[in-house]
């Protein structure tokens, strides 16, 4: 008997790569009648000519883990389709990342929309939103941030706030509707970033500790 060929560490992530975007194909043809759930990620596997164990190996998570690699497909594409930000104004380049993002999505609409349903049940809440600051950081990076401070996560966080709303607003309502809202939320935060550029909001702070530094010394 001869020994099974060794797959080198590569070969061996080469075939998971493959493996699981001919899984997801198959999940984005079969999702608007399976829905996506287990069934759904069952029936991807066979077709991708997967056994229950190899499924278990390579989809620990079964549906979840093909909702993130559903969402990583469409970041991809979007960024993709952005190519270089060049000078454009920052409103006017996270609304075209943004957009593009939407876009992204919509060109499996409707194996999305079963997506959307699955992450938004409290269950999977989790991974919709680390799904989409991981969006918002790919966005962000596009559009030239590199902040490493407080601001790295601040803006992560409000373009999270924009994107959920407005991915789903995209699939169920439509690109217009959903285009009118991104541009609303980016001069809401455009205009709080403005007046907020006039607060100095270190210096009460800064007060108190130096309050609270005499009182320990006892020089008050």
């Amino acid at each position: 008997m001869t020994d099974a060929p060794h797959l080198s560490n590569e070969a061996a992530g080469d075939w998971g790569d493959r493996t699981e975007q001919a899984v997801l194909d198959a999940a984005i043809r079969l999702a608007p009648t399976l829905g996506w759930s287990a069934r759904m990620v069952r029936a991807a596997c066979a077709e991708a000519g997967l056994s229950q164990g190899d499924q278990d190996l390579l989809l620990p998570n079964g549906a979840r883990d093909l909702a993130a690699l559903l969402s990583r497909r469409h970041d991809a594409r979007a960024l993709e389709t952005l190519g270089e930000p060049g000078t454009m104004k920052i409103r006017d380049k996270i609304f075209a990342a943004v957009s593009a993002r939407m876009e992204a999505g919509a060109a499996d609409l409707e194996a999305t929309k079963k997506c959307a349903g699955f992450l938004a049940l409290p269950t999977n809440a989790d991974l919709g939103l680390s799904l989409a600051w991981e969006s918002a950081d790919h966005l962000w990076r596009w559009a030239g941030d590199t902040a490493t401070d407080w601001n790295h996560y601040s803006k992560r966080t409000i373009l999270s706030g924009i994107l959920i709303p407005a991915l789903t607003m995209r699939w169920f309502e439509g690109r217009e509707r959903a285009e009118a809202f991104v541009r609303a939320r980016i001069e809401n935060v455009m205009a709080f970033e403005k007046w907020k550029a006039g607060k100095d909001f270190d210096t009460p702070v800064k007060r108190a500790t130096e309050f609270l530094s005499r009182m320990r010394y006892g020089r008050t």
